[in-house]
């Protein structure tokens, strides 16, 4: 885990790929989790039987459900010691390059690309997020999270 003392020294880190994570497993209980916290029930993540005859061979996990996995990926791999609150202020540029088949096991590369102050003691964070599942030949998420935690040191 990267701990920060201060914001100076994320500021310092800008550019750099700052920290990838351990391995997450994905099951077939967590995707039938997702799809009914969000209504969606779409036979290629929730039937495996139907699945087997579709064109991954295996129930996938939702897009959705995989970048819902950013903030995990942050808080398991990075802190800020006195920060007394962090939030996930939105996202940016998000793709989804590759299936997530059920039994997959991702894990993140977390790269800051840009750290700005805001008043009057917090600071906006964009992390460039690669979702990467092991075995794969290319990431199956790539996406810009927009975080931002308040009451560290300057």
């Amino acid at each position: 885990m990267k701990i920060f003392q201060t914001y100076s020294e994320i500021s310092a880190c800008i550019g750099q790929e700052i920290a990838i994570t351990e391995w997450l497993p994905i099951t077939q209980e967590q995707i039938n989790l997702f799809a009914q916290a969000t209504g969606d029930h779409q036979w290629i993540h929730v039937d495996p039987e139907r699945a087997k005859a579709g064109p991954f061979g295996v129930p996938i996990a939702h897009g959705l459900l995989t970048l819902s996995l950013i903030p995990q990926f942050l808080t398991m791999s990075l802190r800020i010691e006195g920060a007394r609150m962090g939030v996930n202020y939105g996202f940016n540029r998000v793709r989804f390059t590759a299936p997530v088949p059920v039994g997959s096991r991702l894990r993140a590369r977390l790269a800051l690309q840009a750290a700005e102050p805001l008043a009057p003691d917090g600071m906006q964070m964009t992390w460039l997020v690669t979702v990467e599942r092991a075995g794969g030949d290319k990431p199956v998420c790539v996406a810009e999270s927009l975080t931002r935690s308040y009451g560290a040191a300057a």
